[in-house]
């Protein structure tokens, strides 16, 4: 379980996205599609074309940019 301060922005991302993408390739979808700063500390998740996998952005509390993957 991921604590999530209150106040933090979810941005869930339409459509599929390509797994095999890292971090960086994300936060740049994040500024150009959404226009958003990645590490404003919003939380952004991607969902790739299979249902059950899901990645989330996160810039957080140690100031450093986040990745994780989740099986759901």
């Amino acid at each position: 379980m991921i604590p999530i301060p209150s106040g933090v922005r979810v941005w869930i991302a339409t459509g599929h996205t390509d797994m095999r993408r890292g971090m960086q390739s994300l936060a740049l979808t994040v500024q150009e599609s959404l226009k958003r700063d990645p590490h404003a500390g919003d939380l952004y998740i991607f969902r790739g074309r299979r249902v059950d996998l899901v990645k989330i952005l996160w810039h957080g509390v140690l100031q450093s940019m986040k990745e994780v993957n989740n099986r759901i």
